[in-house]
């Protein structure tokens, strides 16, 4: 079992920085996600971790041990890459033992893992087969399989479930988790897919642009993202953000949509008119979640002050329930209704915002504000 810690971890491309300054500390037996848009560095970390990639500068610890300059193989790590990269001439069992031979382990102590690991993973009636006569998602666990039979200190996966369809992501994902939970070995792993990092991991670091943005456990992303680039990207569908005009009067603070003249105007909730006090005569982003926008006709409680007129653009029925994709002049929005709302296409309708959830962030610099 490790800890793993970066410090200070700079990669550079010539003049070009990939990674930025990257400080983490993962917590043994922690399932730790790094998540974030393409090109974001994520991958680039991860391959630092296991020593596949040279760090420009900075240190890297697993279990207290300082790796910089120790190779992969010594590492006590393993890693499951988004290829599988199985040897298609060799049957499952021995793709599994193949890493244990090299390094001169008994037959005996072989066979027992390679059983055991395929025992945990539900592989036993594959061992026989070769890479070519399995699914996508026998390949991959063969893969997952053969890292563990090496028992490491530190699992490290890098998008393991992107080549696989919808369903058999969900099964895998649930496997991923069962395993963690049976191993209580540290594991970290790299995704594109806010899905899985929500599902899966107990701590999720956010990257863009070779920057960690924030860290925290998935709800708190959620509910109390740092800044505008978090709280769009975790969600689905993504927070809407909306450009308004913060605006006093009497003991309200209203907010004005930009570019809107008779869509109305929406009157701030209490917790969070102190918060905006000194941005009145400025403008701000408020961001509101799908699921806290309401068709009127179903809204049950006080609207005033929180209602906007809109145009229904687009139904998505989900079957538990619809997105409604609304245009309020120039602002396009976002919501998640029931199932049963009868909105339709081109309707003009009152739309409710619950603004105890809503978010406001500073226009320049995208930080919250509360």
């Amino acid at each position: 079992m490790a800890q793993v810690t970066l410090k200070s971890v700079w990669k550079k491309f010539g003049d070009v920085a990939v990674v930025k300054d990257i400080n983490l500390t993962i917590p043994d037996k922690s399932f730790y996600v790094l998540v974030g848009p393409s090109g974001c560095g994520k991958s680039t970390t991860l391959r630092m971790i296991a020593g596949l990639e040279e760090i420009s500068s900075g240190e890297i610890y697993i279990d207290d041990r300082l790796v910089n300059q120790v190779p992969p193989k010594s590492r006590d790590i393993a890693m499951v890459f988004q290829n599988y990269a199985l040897y298609p001439h060799m049957t499952v069992y021995e793709n599994m033992a193949f890493g244990l031979k090299l390094r001169h382990f008994k037959k005996k102590e072989i066979d027992e893992r390679v059983r055991e690991a395929a025992d945990i993973l539900g592989i036993e009636h594959l061992l026989e087969r070769r890479p070519k006569a399995l699914s996508g998602g026998q390949r991959q666990r063969v893969a997952v399989g053969r890292s563990i039979v090496r028992k490491p200190k530190v699992f490290l996966f890098d998008e393991p479930l992107s080549n696989l369809d919808a369903k058999m992501r969900v099964r895998m994902r649930i496997q991923l988790a069962k395993l963690h939970n049976r191993l209580q070995t540290t594991m970290i792993y790299v995704t594109h897919d806010q899905l899985e990092a929500m599902t899966l991991a107990s701590q999720v670091a956010i990257m863009k642009e070779g920057t960690v943005q924030q860290v925290a456990p998935p709800l708190e992303l959620y509910n109390f993202p740092t800044n505008k680039f978090v709280a769009g990207f975790i969600g689905n569908p993504p927070m809407n953000f909306l450009e308004v005009q913060v605006k006093k009067e009497g003991h309200d603070i209203k907010l004005g949509l930009a570019g809107t003249h008779s869509a109305g105007t929406i009157t701030a909730a209490n917790g969070a008119s102190k918060a905006l006090a000194p941005h009145v005569g400025k403008r701000v982003i408020l961001g509101i979640r799908p699921e806290d926008i309401y068709d009127k006709v179903y809204y049950q409680g006080d609207a005033k002050g929180r209602t906007i007129q809109a145009t229904v653009e687009v139904v998505e029925p989900m079957g538990a329930e619809k997105y409604l994709y609304l245009l309020s002049e120039s602002n396009s929005i976002v919501a998640r209704v029931r199932p049963d709302n009868n909105a339709s296409v081109k309707q003009h309708i009152d739309v409710v915002f619950k603004m105890e959830n809503a978010k406001f962030f500073d226009i320049e610099t995208d930080a919250v504000i509360c």
